[in-house]
């Protein structure tokens, strides 16, 4: 018999939900018709990716026609922040982007580009907890900022940053000086567990990612508040109101819809079930590891997230020690992997962490993890990482 192995990387990404799939199978056979046709299969299929639309805008209280839909929350990600700088570009000399030093690649390698592109960015640090503290991003503010991006909840330590309270900030430097001010928010990680209501978190631009939510890969969402001016990054037929050109992928968008749904469903539930589970294992870990420490704040943080910091341990070899005794987890951002230096840049930038960046590991449980597969970890652990 195969043993069965515990898999705690849901943040890296989820599995597909069984009504998810279900959504999706008529359009990945029988109703195959491109939604730009007029026929009536064609009609049908501009339905279909209407009906998801209206989904997914219902569950953020914005329009539906504010719904982008993209490959991926890495491509709403570029969207958002190359199409608002390029758009101010027209109109300013140097456009400023605020953005935080623990945001995901796509966003920090996106602000490279636009420093290339002649923009200016400015990359405000975390406290040690792994939080941004909104009066940094107010002394950050400046008269031709233009976009502030500021991720919900972090992929690596979990940490969940005061949206609101930076969208309060930013609205009344707005009003004080008459700058228009674009507010983007990275809310891949954040969508199965906080609230996702655009008005109550003040932002005007929002990322999903399919992958994230027990969607399918490959599609993304980008919500644009209307007043919004971006400039596509994509060119060709226009779709997707001219801003992401390009045939739509009706099944993944259709199974993005549905698993919209069923976070806003659950969300609730899974919150406080995973909460339990989550400080269930991180008292566990620490009372098995005493001079081991949590990364990240223990209240904001996602109810999920487990990252602990382990006294002069190899985390990437710990990683597939752990991988040899069935259990699967993680030392950074899967993304993170595939660059030279795959150490944590993100436990790197908190203070007073520098020396955990390459010896902590990350837990992320999900939909299907249990207390007994935590007792087994738990089990498992001093025997692999020492």
């Amino acid at each position: 018999m195969v043993k069965k192995r515990i898999y705690l990387d849901y943040a890296s990404t989820t599995p597909l939900d069984k009504e998810v799939l279900r959504a999706m199978e008529p359009f990945l056979s029988e109703n195959f018709e491109n939604p730009s046709s007029l026929y009536v299969e064609g009609v049908s299929a501009k339905k279909a990716v209407m009906g998801a639309r209206k989904i997914i805008g219902n569950e953020l209280g914005v329009r539906a026609e504010e719904i982008i839909f993209t490959s991926s929350g890495t491509e709403a990600n570029n969207t958002a922040l190359l199409g608002v700088f390029r758009s101010a570009k027209k109109k300013i000399a140097k456009p400023h982007v605020i953005t935080t030093v623990i945001e995901h690649p796509s966003v920090l390698e996106v602000c490279k580009q636009i420093e290339r592109e002649g923009g200016e960015v400015t990359y405000v640090s975390v406290r040690e907890n792994g939080i941004v503290e909104a009066k940094e991003i107010k002394k950050a503010l400046k008269k031709n900022t233009v976009l502030v991006t500021i991720m919900y909840a972090n992929n690596e330590i979990g940490t969940i940053q005061p949206i609101s309270e930076i969208a309060r900030v930013i609205r009344q430097f707005s009003k004080d000086s008459g700058v228009k001010i674009a507010f983007h928010t990275d809310a891949s990680q954040a969508a199965n567990y906080l609230p996702l209501k655009v008005d109550s978190l003040g932002i005007s631009m929002m990322t999903l990612d399919g992958s994230k939510i027990y969607g399918p890969k490959g599609v993304g969402v980008l919500y644009k508040k209307k007043e919004i001016s971006i400039e596509p990054i994509l060119f060709g037929g226009g779709q997707e109101g001219g801003i992401r050109s390009g045939t739509e992928n009706v099944p993944g968008i259709v199974g993005m819809g549905k698993a919209v749904e069923i976070c806003g469903k659950i969300r609730l539930s899974e919150f406080s079930r995973l909460t339990g589970l989550r400080d269930y294992l991180i008292s566990g870990i620490l009372k098995k590891f005493p001079k081991a420490s949590l990364n990240g704040d223990l209240e904001k943080r996602l109810s999920n997230n487990v990252n602990i910091c382990f006294q002069n341990l190899d985390a990437e070899f710990a990683v597939i020690k752990l991988d040899e005794a069935g259990i699967a987890c993680a030392s950074a951002s899967a993304c993170n992997n595939l660059s030279e230096n795959p150490s944590s840049y993100v436990i790197g930038a908190l203070p007073e962490k520098e020396r955990c960046k390459s010896s902590s590991l990350r837990f992320t449980l999900g939909r299907g993890t249990t207390k007994a597969e935590l007792d087994k970890v738990l089990k498992i652990l001093p025997k692999a990482l020492n």
